[in-house]
């Protein structure tokens, strides 16, 4: 039973930063690809990061130079700096299925935990 619980987020201002983990149980996360989306009211979900199963990370021009991936043997991170308003929205960590390579679309990734609130004022 794959679970991802997320935690971390919080109200910070403008330029501040914040650390995102997303704990993951019922899988090796080696195993799989991970990433971090977010989804602010009225818009889309929008991808930002993701780690290959390699270790290569990637991420969205949004997050390019402001936000890191990483992960120890549970968790998934996201270490988020110079945060700007536009950052808020409730954040996500989804994997997909062991052996699978990061998707390109976001329906295709295949778990999904239930998201920690990031609010930049």
């Amino acid at each position: 039973h794959v679970q991802l619980v997320e935690s971390g987020g919080g109200s910070v201002q403008a330029g501040g930063s914040l650390r995102l983990s997303c704990a993951a149980s019922g899988f090796s996360s080696s195993s799989a690809c991970m990433g971090w989306f977010r989804q602010a009211p009225g818009k889309e979900r929008e991808w930002i990061a993701a780690l290959e199963r390699s270790g290569i990370p990637s991420y969205s021009d949004s997050a390019k130079g402001r936000f890191t991936i990483s992960k120890d043997k549970v968790t998934l991170f996201l270490q988020m700096t110079g945060l700007k308003p536009e950052d808020t929205a409730m954040y996500y960590c989804a994997t997909t299925r062991p052996g699978e390579d990061c998707p390109g679309v976001i329906a295709d990734w295949a778990y999904w935990g239930q998201g920690t609130q990031v609010t930049v004022s």
